[in-house]
């Protein structure tokens, strides 16, 4: 199983882009793939060809009308182990033995 990472957005488009990042999170959101947004970017969980189909789809949709885009992907592949979306705050959780801020 994979976490993959990704920040992507346009450049040139001003300083807000949230209408964007909505429009890959919709693509995201409607995939059925595990994710996690946060102010930084998506976390996704699954196998490595479907989390990238993701990204890729997100990049296809971007490009339609941006000529310049920036994408950050950032990947822990780590066999036998799924649910990690969850696992890893839920670790760190049990170590300082209290729940964070999330």
């Amino acid at each position: 199983m994979v976490l993959l990472e990704f920040s992507m957005s346009p450049l040139g488009k001003g300083e807000s882009v949230s209408k964007f990042v909505s429009r890959s999170l919709d693509i995201v959101d409607k995939s059925g793939v595990p994710y996690r947004l946060n102010p930084m970017g998506t976390v996704l969980e699954g196998e490595w060809d479907e989390v990238f189909a993701v990204v890729r789809q997100c990049y296809e949709r971007m490009k339609k009308d941006c000529n310049r885009i920036s994408c950050s992907i950032k990947v822990d592949a780590r066999k036998g182990h799924s649910g990690r979306l969850v696992s890893k705050v839920a670790s760190v959780e049990k170590t300082l033995k209290r729940s964070i801020k999330q």
